[in-house]
């Protein structure tokens, strides 16, 4: 642990701490940096301050996860926690935790249940959470301090906050430290061991994420993968979990949707960051849950619900009523927790898995709730009637009344305790004598079941293949079936040389698992394909000799189609104007002014290749105005050779050169008219990318929109 500073202490998952005469004041609060502040002297701050940016799109996380702080200082500390902010941030702020703490202000969960049946009876879930409750209100967990005239006391300390939102803190007159008023967030995670090779899905198996709950700062915070066929689905998964992936060497490609059970922060933390990676996932909630979610995430970002929906897919969960996610069969039900929260059972082939999510699975308290009232008797036979009979049980266990109290899971039959994996706890709180399993996070660790190939397989692969690739959205029936027919598996060893510099082609390559790299004259930054990319069409198209070495960087097993096959196939097809394109304006010099722009460096290879395809040329050689303040965009240009100033009610603000970007696409997705005039100085190139086609690749990659919004 560090001593602190004599001024301030930059927390190791970001935010600063000060020490006061009235304890520790912590300025901006990332996800589970509470993880952090328990290990100091004085431990969790009671006192946080807002930082003016409450939300990281390029990150993806909270600025302002005071969520588990409020609990520990309440619950365990027997006392509020003091939140400070400005008074544009008072009612956002106000709407992040009535979500976190309470659930929905106004709730109706008969949208969440079908309709068409007359019979169903739903849980009274407005009484269940008003039990959890407990008649508190959010003043009696927290206080609210509002900055006035840029200023805050308490107790003679005094907050400031300049032009710049940089803050000072005093004791009366004192400075005591100057605090900035940004941070650096830094991802704290353990990962396992690293696999050697890249994972390869199989037909059923479930990978843990972590073990434990948020207060534990030794162990990753739960949640947890299901593969089905082949795909990844995650299931509340925790902050940083595509870091995990990553450093595991597990592509997140490979992971396609989300299932969310409920908003507390331990368990959609990592959400958003899915979100904003590649492509656009599908998340699997109810209508209750999910909109909570939007309204807890729009207060934190400033952006309308309508449009964060736009981000993503959204697939409702009906309670009760048979889901069906890459042939498994998922009934779920609404668990006994202090916010709307599912659980479900989980069906594929013969094996059975039950998530419990958090619930308190306690007889004893759902009988306490039936005596008096809180619950029906429809309702207490539904707890009751728990799917203790699944060949594998994820169980949380925590402390009551919110969780499962460990000591009832441990006095289960011995058959049950055997088949019940615990998380959501910390490995000190298990049982030393016990057969119940305490979840175990890594890739190494992953549990598979027992499954028999179906027949389908090969073809259900060589469809998500095809599911991948954007340019392929528009074929038809017959042309599917003629892909079928025509590719091959084909399988490479690490350091194969896959295609020889000079060859003429034969082969068109789509990559399944693993990486290959590229190596081109000219190549300032290293270029590695991986799963669900393509290469080797050029030579094909043009009949010419390949012009790069391609070679396996680990184990790969890709997709082939012979040369002739390849052209009919493609010929005819939007697919062949995009590879015509692509061919004849990508080149070294493309990839290297990508993979050095300060912006699109952020872009994976496929969304870089994506890029490429679509730009067009352009030389200006006399000063003008490439886009005025006030127009809508038509086009969006990367500077290749030359200076662009951007200017503002005709004041020069900023002066964009080589890898920069001319226009939003954040104006051209909401369609507004740009804040900003572009002018070049001299002769310039450009690379111009229309506003249709740019509009093709957000819709397909929301995630960058946000990413870019902050452009100056």
């Amino acid at each position: 642990m560090k001593k602190m500073k004599a001024n301030y202490e930059s927390l190791p998952r970001g935010g600063f701490l000060i020490d006061t005469k009235v304890g520790y004041v912590q300025f901006g609060t990332p996800p589970e940096t509470i993880k952090d502040t328990m290990k100091y002297p004085k431990g969790v701050p009671q006192i946080f301050v807002l930082m003016d940016k409450m939300f990281d799109w390029k990150r993806g996380i909270s600025l302002a996860e005071i969520e588990f702080p409020i609990y520990f200082n309440f619950f365990i500390k027997k006392r509020k926690t003091l939140i400070v902010c400005s008074e544009e941030q008072l009612e956002k702020i106000k709407k992040v935790l009535q979500e976190s703490l309470f659930g929905p202000a106004a709730l109706d969960i008969s949208v969440d249940y079908d309709l068409m049946n007359d019979d169903e009876t739903y849980p009274n879930l407005k009484s269940e959470l008003d039990y959890f409750r407990n008649d508190l209100k959010l003043s009696d967990l927290v206080n609210i301090g509002v900055f006035q005239n840029n200023k805050f006391e308490f107790n003679d300390i005094v907050i400031e906050k300049d032009k710049d939102s940089n803050f000072s803190v005093y004791d009366n007159t004192i400075l005591l430290s100057n605090i900035p008023g940004i941070f650096s967030y830094t991802p704290k995670y353990q990962i396992g061991k690293r696999l050697p090779e890249p994972y390869s899905p199989p037909l059923f198996s479930i990978t843990c994420l972590g073990p434990s709950h948020g207060f534990d700062p030794d162990q990753n915070t739960s949640g947890y993968i299901i593969w089905l066929n082949h795909h990844g689905i995650m299931i509340d998964p925790p902050v940083n979990s595509t870091e995990w992936l990553e450093s595991s060497n597990v592509n997140p490609k490979l992971i396609d949707s989300i299932i969310l059970t409920h908003c507390h922060a331990d368990h959609d933390a990592g959400t958003f960051q899915k979100i904003l990676e590649e492509g656009k996932i599908t998340i699997y909630s109810t209508e209750t849950v999910i909109m909570s979610f939007l309204r807890k995430y729009s207060a934190l970002s400033g952006e309308p619900v309508e449009f964060l929906m736009k981000l993503f897919k959204f697939h409702p969960i009906k309670i009760n009523k048979p889901l069906y996610i890459h042939g498994a069969k998922f009934n779920t039900f609404y668990t006994l927790h202090s916010i709307p929260t599912f659980g479900f059972k989980m069906s594929f082939q013969d094996q059975t898995f039950v998530y419990s999510s958090d619930h308190n699975n306690d007889p004893s308290i759902h009988q306490k709730l039936l005596d008096t009232k809180v619950i029906s008797q429809e309702r207490f036979d539904e707890l009751k009637n728990f799917p203790w009979d699944s060949r594998v049980i994820y169980h949380e266990a925590g402390v009551p009344p919110l969780h499962t109290p460990i000591a009832y899971l441990n006095s289960l039959d011995e058959e049950i305790k055997k088949k019940t994996v615990v998380y959501h706890i910390a490995k000190k709180d298990v049982p030393e004598d016990t057969s119940l399993t305490l979840a175990t996070f890594g890739m190494e660790n992953t549990l598979t079941f027992p499954t028999e190939t179906p027949y389908y397989d090969n073809t259900y692969l060589i469809l998500n293949i095809l599911k991948h690739l954007d340019f392929f959205n528009d074929l038809t029936i017959e042309k599917i079936q003629e892909f079928i027919t025509i590719v091959k598996k084909v399988t490479f060893k690490k350091g194969d040389h896959i295609i020889e510099k000079g060859t003429y082609g034969d082969k068109f390559y789509i990559i399944y698992l693993g990486n290959v790299s590229v190596s081109h004259e000219g190549l300032e930054h290293k270029k590695i394909y991986s799963s669900y990319e393509y290469f080797g069409e050029s030579a094909l198209l043009f009949n010419k000799k390949r012009m790069a070495d391609i070679h396996a960087e680990t184990d790969v097993i890709a997709y082939s189609i012979s040369r002739d096959e390849f052209l009919y196939f493609i010929s005819g097809t939007e697919f062949e104007k995009t590879l015509i394109r692509l061919s004849k304006t990508r080149n070294s010099d493309t990839w290297n002014l990508l993979s050095s722009s300060k912006f699109f460096k952020y872009c994976s290879s496929y969304q870089k290749t994506w890029l490429e395809s679509i730009f067009i040329p352009l030389s200006i050689e006399k000063n003008t105005y490439i886009i005025s303040e006030g127009d809508l965009i038509e086009n969006i240009y990367i500077i290749n050779e030359g200076t662009v100033i951007v200017s503002q009610n005709s004041a020069d603000i900023a002066t964009l050169t080589r890898g920069d970007f001319i226009g939003t696409l954040y104006d051209v997705y909401k369609n507004k008219p740009l804040e900003y005039s572009f002018r070049n100085e001299g002769s310039i190139q450009l690379y111009k990318m229309s506003r249709k086609e740019i509009s093709q690749f957000i819709n397909s990659n929301p995630g960058l929109i946000m990413k870019f919004t902050y452009d100056f």
